[in-house]
């Protein structure tokens, strides 16, 4: 019957039904008839709740989130700082220096190619909201290194070359895992990839959407899939 009335409505059959269907989507389009008056006590109650919204996540970080992944870890300096819990499917050795910030979601993978893969993530290095590292060998990301959100670090294709290893489910081979490092100081746009055997030189900085397969040198900007660099010795020290 409730579905009858419903439909009535939604069609305006007659009428009423129609003033009802007008009455309803006048009621679902308007807004709260605020006075001016209480503006500035709904502008605290608004303020309040965020504040009290973020002491709420930051204690849930406190005391739940970083402590469990901090366990996890082979090693995690001082003042480490997370905001999710990371995403680990992953036998990897997981090394992390002092003042690291996990902005967001970080997801850390690995296959079953080798015995102790290592994420090594040093000093004063900045992670931004859904990056992931694929490691099956070793990532190293170096100090000071800021890592914009969307970012991919894979260490490996993920998948073999020959097509008959595929078909098979194999995992890739050994020497087609190759290891990524990314030097210190070093800058990387956001939904940027990172893939297997790369360098990126010490205060490099990878433009957005790129995607990096070779070596960046020291002080450039790289851009564009494949990424290229656009301009060198980028305030390099004298």
């Amino acid at each position: 019957m409730i579905d009858n009335v419903i439909l009535k409505i939604k069609r305006g059959e007659s009428p009423f039904y129609s003033g009802l269907r007008s009455f309803i989507k006048a009621v679902l389009t308007s807004n709260f008839p605020l006075p001016r008056f209480l503006y500035p006590v709904v502008r605290l109650i608004f303020d309040l709740q965020g504040q009290i919204a973020e002491f709420f996540r930051w204690a849930f970080s406190y005391f739940i989130r970083e402590p469990l992944f901090r366990a996890r870890c082979a090693s995690v300096g001082k003042r480490f700082r997370l905001f999710r819990l990371p995403y680990v499917m992953s036998h990897a050795e997981i090394r992390i220096g002092d003042d690291v910030n996990f902005f967001g979601k970080v997801d850390i993978m690995s296959g079953r190619i080798f015995d102790n893969p290592r994420l090594i993530i040093q000093n004063r290095v900045d992670i931004g909201h859904n990056v992931g590292f694929v490691v099956n060998k070793e990532i190293v990301i170096e100090d000071d290194v800021n890592v914009a959100s969307g970012v991919r670090f894979m260490d490996s294709d993920a998948h073999p070359k020959d097509t008959q290893d595929r078909i098979a489910d194999l995992p890739p081979k050994p020497e087609e895992i190759k290891p990524v490092r990314i030097c210190k100081n070093a800058w990387i746009g956001q939904n940027v990839f990172i893939l297997k055997g790369v360098t990126v030189g010490e205060g490099a900085i990878i433009g957005v959407n790129s995607v990096v397969i070779t070596d960046i040198p020291p002080y450039s900007v790289a851009i564009g899939n494949p990424a290229r660099v656009v301009a060198k010795n980028l305030d390099k020290p004298a």
